[in-house]
């Protein structure tokens, strides 16, 4: 009897090729991850949904309504991921594509902070108007895609450099990725909220506009009056000191690193 026809083998056979297919799709997912192809996979998610349900409750022309969506997706995908896809293929072709990232060390993420703190007291002093945004979780390649790149590692003298008044990249965000400078000059959304007030100019309402669709960190020191404030979740800190921007900082970065270490621990004890 040859081994294929054992059950136990076939049975092994579903189990591995499930799991490469699982592990192509985590991978596809983490590249499409720092763009705006997440909330188009999210409307093609609730149109499989919407299908489904007109279905089984036998809404007719609402399901083929869904049929005619999904016949002519699939040369709209193509067509609205053609970044993505040619960044997949870029990677598969550097052997990129099931390399495991390494997370920023904690050394980094403090000489970050120190960094930008530091460069935050150089220019609240000399009323220097600064917008610097921290991505996390959310992807902000779309918006570094904006800037001129960058890739250099954080510093102190090189953000100060950066927003110096009259030079080439004073004007827009500098975006920070992994601990280092990913672009300067860089366009973010301007918050609509009426809520803001009015005395708050186009670098608040961009640090707030940014932390309404990323979960980003966002500083931003005033350039007319060198106060210092942090936007994240839709809210703005204003007027803060030095020591609490760093404390701020430092505490989002913790928070970060433990529900990262919770989700691996509880990997970990589900495989165990």
């Amino acid at each position: 009897m040859a081994l294929e026809d054992i059950p136990f083998f076939q049975y092994l056979g579903n189990a591995v090729d499930i799991l490469l297919v699982w592990y192509v799709i985590y991978k596809l997912l983490v590249i499409i991850r720092g763009t705006k192809a997440v909330q188009l996979l999210k409307g093609i998610i609730v149109i499989v949904v919407v299908r489904m349900a007109s279905q089984y409750l036998g809404l007719n022309t609402l399901q083929w309504i869904m049929d005619q969506a999904i016949t002519w997706g699939v040369l709209a995908i193509i067509i609205i991921f053609q970044p993505e896809l040619r960044r997949a293929l870029e990677q598969i072709g550097r052997g990129r594509l099931f390399s495991r990232s390494a997370a920023p060390e904690e050394e980094e993420q403090q000489h970050t902070i120190d960094a930008i703190t530091k460069s935050v007291r150089y220019m609240a002093k000399r009323r220097i108007g600064a917008l610097m945004t921290i991505e996390r979780e959310t992807g902000m390649s779309d918006y570094i895609e904006t800037g001129i790149p960058l890739d250099a590692k954080v510093s102190s003298e090189l953000l100060i450099n950066i927003f110096i008044p009259n030079t080439p990249l004073h004007d827009g965000a500098v975006i920070i990725k992994k601990n280092e400078v990913a672009a300067a000059a860089c366009y973010l959304p301007l918050s609509e909220s009426p809520f803001i007030s009015k005395d708050l100019g186009t670098r608040h309402r961009a640090g707030i506009g940014i932390s309404e669709v990323t979960d980003s960190l966002t500083v931003i020191v005033s350039e007319e009056t060198g106060a210092i404030s942090l936007a994240k979740n839709s809210d703005l800190h204003r007027d803060i000191s030095e020591e609490a921007l760093k404390e701020m900082l430092s505490a989002e970065f913790r928070k970060e690193k433990n529900s990262s270490s919770n989700l691996w621990n509880w990997r970990g004890k589900k495989n165990g």
